[in-house]
């Protein structure tokens, strides 16, 4: 099993956690996009679920029985189907737009392009939304934290700082079964306290995984509770990758 295959299937541990931490996505990514007939790709909890329903009917496949199910409390008019997007049998009628909010990086490299294309009308689109720390928010917080990661995770790179959102590549991968991807932006901050910010590391798979989280998360809510006031500050950059199929 690789690495991708086995952190993949640990966000399910907790989704009652991973509604309530997880971010929602910037609204006006959402007017960009266009149904009525939309596939989205590991809603998770539903977190962009819920928004495009608006656009039109929407089938969204989960491969966690645990997150699908809360998906289905936050966004019933969605269509929640528990399978593993990599097999499930595409439906005879293709969509107009296939959707996958921070999890296209969890789909098998070798097959997700071919496998979105097949899904989507020639024409439609394939957006792909990711969700970036950057640098900003409370700087000092991310300084000192990096300590904590040197000490409990050994993988850890000495002196690693987060990168500023222009130094984010703009990456979509190559593909000949569509056309050029356009891209859109987005920077926003989200503030957070000792325990919100410790739910939303363990959302994080590479921190669930970790022989040492809880030693871990517990040091770094000591952190924000001692030094900063019990709140700080996280920058995120969410990038919306957009690209549509060849006639």
């Amino acid at each position: 099993m690789t690495d991708r295959e086995r952190l993949r299937t640990t966000f399910g541990g907790d989704a009652t956690r991973y509604r309530r931490a997880r971010p929602t996505y910037p609204a006006e990514l959402f007017t960009r996009l266009t149904g009525p007939r939309i596939l989205e790709i590991g809603p998770g909890t539903g977190q962009a679920t819920l928004p495009l329903t608006a656009l039109g009917e929407v089938t969204a496949v989960e491969l966690s029985p645990e997150l699908a199910a809360v998906a289905r409390v936050h966004a019933p008019a969605a269509h929640v189907v528990v399978a593993d997007f990599d097999t499930w049998p595409l439906p005879p009628e293709p969509f107009d737009l296939v959707v996958s909010a921070t999890a296209f990086h969890w789909l098998d490299p070798a097959t997700r392009m071919a496998r979105c294309a097949a899904a989507v009308r020639p024409g439609g689109a394939l957006a792909v939304i990711s969700t970036h720390h950057v640098a900003g928010g409370t700087e000092p917080f991310f300084a000192a934290v990096q300590e904590l990661y040197e000490r409990w995770d050994p993988s850890t790179p000495p002196g690693w700082r987060q990168s500023p959102a222009v130094a984010i590549p703009c990456e979509f991968d190559e593909s000949d079964l569509f056309g050029e991807p356009e891209f859109h932006r987005y920077e926003w901050e989200q503030a957070y306290t000792a325990q919100t910010y410790a739910d939303l590391l363990m959302t994080y798979s590479n921190h669930v995984v970790l022989p040492d989280r809880d030693r871990l998360i517990a040091d770094i809510a000591a952190l924000i509770d001692s030094r900063f006031g019990g709140r700080i500050v996280k920058r995120y950059m969410t990038q919306l990758a957009l690209a549509r199929t060849r006639m």
